[in-house]
């Protein structure tokens, strides 16, 4: 691993691709990752987090600006910065997309698909995105919330049972 890909690397500084026709290409899939994301933010059916992780790394390599714009963006930069730093998902993101997907896969393969093997496909889909989603890490979930004051009280507590060496 080159010193210049760390993973704290800055996110606020990227390094454009040196041709300018990939730079082009990646321009033109984020803008669309990106366009999909937003439409993905008012409907369930599309997922917005991985268009707007897509949408930010091809900025990254194709414009600096663009990038800038969306990684401090009070709607999207937040997200994307804890993906970038922490690799996981905000616990209430998480549950809002878990809940969303499954509302509205469930309400298509009722009202809107007829063949069985459509449900089937609608299904599946569901649970294989549904169960990537529940094993992405949330550094703020309930459970990690209660083992880190489980663990506190367990330390806090053994001092006090047990005083450190010479203390007596």
């Amino acid at each position: 691993m080159r010193a210049d890909e760390s993973p704290t690397r800055d996110i606020s500084r990227p390094v454009p691709h040196s041709s300018p026709v990939v730079r082009s290409l990646l321009l033109v899939v984020g803008l669309v990752a990106v366009a999909l994301g937003v439409v993905g933010a008012f409907l369930p059916v599309l997922p917005t987090t991985p268009f707007l992780l897509v949408g930010a790394a091809c900025f990254a390599r194709a414009s600096p600006r663009l990038h800038g714009r969306l990684v401090r963006s009070k709607t999207f930069g937040p997200t994307l910065e804890e993906w970038h730093l922490h690799r996981s998902i905000g616990w209430r993101t998480k549950l809002v997309a878990l809940t969303l997907m499954a509302l509205s896969m469930a309400l298509s393969a009722v009202f809107f698909v007829e063949a069985w093997w459509g449900r089937a496909v609608l299904l599946g889909i569901a649970v294989a995105v549904g169960a990537w989603l529940w094993n992405v890490p949330s550094r703020d979930s309930p459970a990690r919330r209660a083992s880190g004051r489980a663990r506190a009280h367990r330390s806090t507590t053994s001092r006090a049972t047990n005083p450190p060496p010479g203390a007596e």
